[in-house]
């Protein structure tokens, strides 16, 4: 056991909790709080965090905004960025002061902050004054790590707080109607409270993207499945109500092409389409094998090693209804033996007989030289997770879609040609 595992057993928690917010507050001080020299939107969810924030990113450039964002897929400030090699979501306290600060002195005028419920519970929210906060959606996750689902709740709405104790004015608080948790946020004592929804309005999709309508422009969205849609049409809430024009709102969102590791398409000539996608919640896997109607090839192993063992057989499950081949993998076994993390995945699929390959490029390859044109490569767990995560803190380097494009580009290969 690691000493700060140690540390976490020996002392009590109001202690950490303490500590953790002094350190918030000194990181702040440090930087001279610059959050307050810039808009600040954050967006918390269980689900879509990241798309969310790449199309407000794209919605503000093209409304002429500098932008700066923290995402689980990549840190940005201006024309620089880089991707996020963390293994974090929401970035350590320093980290994060020392991005807002050198997003201010690059002149930036608005930054995106993903943010989230561990975050919260370590006080690394704790000296951002926000502008702006999107809640997406909560659905049951981390319950080891917080307690219960409830606890996890309310870490989430810890940010709804911390919006409420901004001295930004005015402030504006967005939540998913559709979500039940909703209603907790929309009571906040904030500016301007803002319900957002699809139910109501007129939208389809199809695997290639979709369309919404939105105060009389079309918005299309180059991503399919109707959570795609949810979550530009949370962008394009907030960007109406920040004063962008339907139009800009549109054009910022078909601007956005290819988001990594989210409904992600692998090409390389192949005549079937392979998806990498995070996917690591049962409504997230559900979604993504909902978004299309082909005979689906489905790649999947499950969440870390020693924690959430209660979705295992829940995946396999949703893999067992919706799935018309299943291979199941390796993911991320930390101190856990894989095997039984499959073996768990396993005893949820009782209608199919999975393959059961343990090595993640022998899963991915045997996928893709399974399908044929009516097919789908549905790789999902990962995203854009730049390591499997393995027993004693080894880390081995790892990319789903660069595998799947070196297995599809050596098929393409093999089989002689091209296919458009």
């Amino acid at each position: 056991m690691s000493l700060k595992n140690i540390l976490h057993h020996l002392v009590p928690k109001p202690i950490f909790s303490f500590y953790h917010l002094v350190l918030a507050w000194i990181a702040a001080f440090l930087y001279g709080f610059p959050s307050r020299q810039l808009i600040v939107i954050g967006v918390t969810g269980t689900k879509g965090k990241s798309s969310t924030i790449e199309y407000l990113n794209a919605i503000f450039e093209e409304a002429g905004h500098k932008t700066a964002l923290a995402s689980t897929i990549r840190i940005k400030i201006g024309d620089a960025g880089e991707r996020n090699l963390m293994r974090m979501t929401m970035a350590g306290r320093f980290f994060l002061q020392k991005f807002l600060s050198h997003a201010v002195r690059d002149g930036c005028t608005v930054a995106f902050v993903e943010m989230t419920s561990e975050g919260a519970r370590q006080h690394r929210h704790r000296g951002l004054e926000m502008d702006a906060l999107i809640f997406l959606n909560l659905a049951p996750e981390h319950i080891e790590s917080h307690g219960s689902l409830q606890a996890y709740a309310d870490a989430k709405f810890e940010l709804g707080h911390q919006l409420a104790r901004s001295k930004k004015r005015p402030r504006y608080m967005l939540a998913n109607v559709e979500d039940p948790q909703s209603a907790r946020f929309l009571q906040l004592p904030v500016e301007h409270t803002i319900g957002f929804s699809l139910q109501d309005g007129t939208w389809e999709t199809n695997e290639r993207g979709g369309t919404f309508a939105f105060e009389g422009t079309d918005i299309h969205v180059n991503f399919p499945g109707k959570f795609s849609l949810l979550n530009a049409l949370a962008a394009a809430t907030l960007a109406r109500w920040m004063e962008i024009k339907a139009p800009v709102i549109a054009r910022g969102i078909l601007n956005v092409t290819s988001i990594p590791g989210r409904a992600e398409r692998v090409e390389a000539g192949q005549d079937f389409p392979v998806i990498v996608d995070y996917a690591h919640t049962p409504d997230s896997l559900r979604a993504i094998y909902g978004a299309y109607n082909r005979r689906r090839i489905c790649v999947l192993g499950s969440t870390g090693g020693g924690r959430d063992m209660w979705k295992r057989p829940v995946m396999g499950s949703i893999a067992d209804e919706m799935c018309d081949h299943i291979i199941l993998t390796n993911e991320d076994p930390y101190d856990e033996d894989p095997r039984s993390i499959v073996e768990g995945l396993a005893r949820g699929i009782t209608k199919h007989s999975p393959e059961i390959l343990m090595d993640r490029r022998e899963a991915i390859q045997k996928a893709i030289s399974l399908a044929r044109a009516s097919d789908v490569v549905l790789i999902t767990g990962k995203g854009t997770d730049p390591c499997i995560c393995g027993p004693r803190g080894t880390k081995l380097p790892w990319s789903d879609s660069g595998v799947a494009r070196e297995e599809l580009e050596a098929l393409v290969k093999n089989r002689g040609t091209i296919r458009a």
